[in-house]
């Protein structure tokens, strides 16, 4: 395939990329940590992943994004306890200080979180 055209892979996965924020690499400067997909068995596209830290980052953008733009330690209780729990079903607390980050975008205390955390799950 030409280098003028980009293969139909790299197309569809872009809105995918843009929203994980990973990026795409060419083939030739592919890392072995990078993901590469094949389309028919030949390789087509690599993938660069982001880091955790950003993805965290990333996922504390998105929510004050689903509350209208507010920032996170503005919203009300009920609002943060959704925050967390939402956060929760997306693994953000599985990122090593992840309890740290989401209770200082929130403007509250780790053991705040810990208690929203522990109201998420049965």
């Amino acid at each position: 395939m030409s280098d003028t055209l980009e293969h139909p892979l790299a197309s569809a996965i872009k809105p995918l990329l843009e929203a994980v924020g990973a990026t795409r690499v060419e083939l030739t400067e592919a890392r072995p940590d990078d993901v590469v997909l094949e389309w028919d068995g030949v390789p087509a596209v690599a993938v660069r992943l982001p880091h955790l830290n950003s993805a965290l980052e990333r996922l504390l953008a998105d929510m004050a994004r689903q509350f209208d733009g507010r920032p996170l330690a503005e919203l009300d209780r009920g609002e943060k306890q959704r925050v967390v729990a939402l956060l929760e079903e997306r693994g953000a607390f599985t990122v090593r200080h992840g309890v740290e980050t989401v209770a200082a975008a929130l403007g509250v205390s780790r053991f705040t979180v810990y208690n929203y955390v522990n109201l998420t799950r049965p």
